[in-house]
């Protein structure tokens, strides 16, 4: 009798600390995700904010992000705190595992610090056409952990930060004005001064080429089958392609026009009569 009612009276307790705790994991869940959509609310205001201020669009996107995960850890911890668990005694638990946390994320930790450089140092900023970790497109966003690519064919590439850091960075668009380059070859029977002639005609065919930097005509080598030239002009960085284009379509008209051969590479084979005979 007396066991049946001990069990009775378990049964009740465990019920009632099944509810409690089924109430706690409830609002614990409840209180994650509304701070998930305190914190994305609080990245659009940081980053409205900054835009109104002028401030830059990488800086702004970080600190945005940087907002949004504070938010996030402080709910994580605050949530911990409603099932009795002391957030003091983490510092004890880190410090002890710190060496072991250190090892085991070390890349994502580089890829952090790479991130922090690039912003500090800052050689490239969002929307600015690079070269960098193996891929060639405009910057998107500059995170903690990934930098974001578009590419020219409209591809999106994220790239750790620690690959583009840790090499070479080639900024295409970082000065406003930027040389095109046309590398031509012409016969040997050509003069040279008449090439030089047609090929600075062809610069002054081509809209869009500045007229400082000047642009020059440069005269490369003596190669196997054809005289080589660097037709040189600079323009706009925003509207490189044009000119370029442009001006290599003036080179091959005006060439033409005064009838100046581009040569192909050519090979001459002379057959002796005896092998043949034999």
């Amino acid at each position: 009798m007396f066991e049946g009612l001990l069990s009775n009276i378990d049964l009740v307790a465990l019920s009632e600390r099944a509810v409690a705790m089924s109430i706690r994991v409830a609002g614990a869940l409840l209180f994650l995700a509304v701070a998930w959509m305190v914190g994305a609310w609080c990245r659009r205001c940081v980053r409205k904010a900054l835009t109104k201020t002028h401030v830059d669009e990488t800086l702004s996107i970080f600190l945005a992000n940087a907002a949004r995960w504070t938010v996030l850890l402080l709910a994580v911890l605050a949530a911990l705190g409603m099932f009795g668990i002391q957030t003091t005694s983490f510092a004890a638990v880190i410090g002890a595992a710190g060496l072991a946390i250190g090892l085991a994320f070390q890349g994502t930790l580089s890829n952090i610090a790479s991130g922090i450089m690039l912003l500090v140092f800052r050689p490239f900023t969002v929307d600015d056409f690079i070269n960098a970790g193996g891929v060639n497109g405009r910057v998107v966003e500059i995170g903690l952990f990934t930098t974001t690519f578009d590419t020219l064919d409209n591809r999106r590439i994220f790239v750790p930060n620690s690959l583009i850091f840790g090499g070479t960075i080639e900024n295409d668009t970082y000065h406003d004005v930027r040389r095109v380059d046309v590398a031509v070859g012409t016969d040997y029977g050509a003069d040279l001064d008449e090439v030089r002639a047609v090929l600075e005609r062809a610069i002054g065919n081509v809209d869009g080429v500045l007229e400082d930097p000047e642009p020059f005509v440069y005269l490369l080598q003596l190669g196997g089958s054809s005289i080589d030239w660097s037709v040189r002009a600079w323009c706009s960085t925003e509207a490189y392609w044009e000119p370029r284009e442009a001006l290599t379509r003036a080179v091959k008209i005006e060439l033409d026009k005064a009838g100046i051969g581009i040569p192909c590479p050519q090979m001459d084979v002379h057959l002796d009569g005896r092998l043949l005979r034999d």
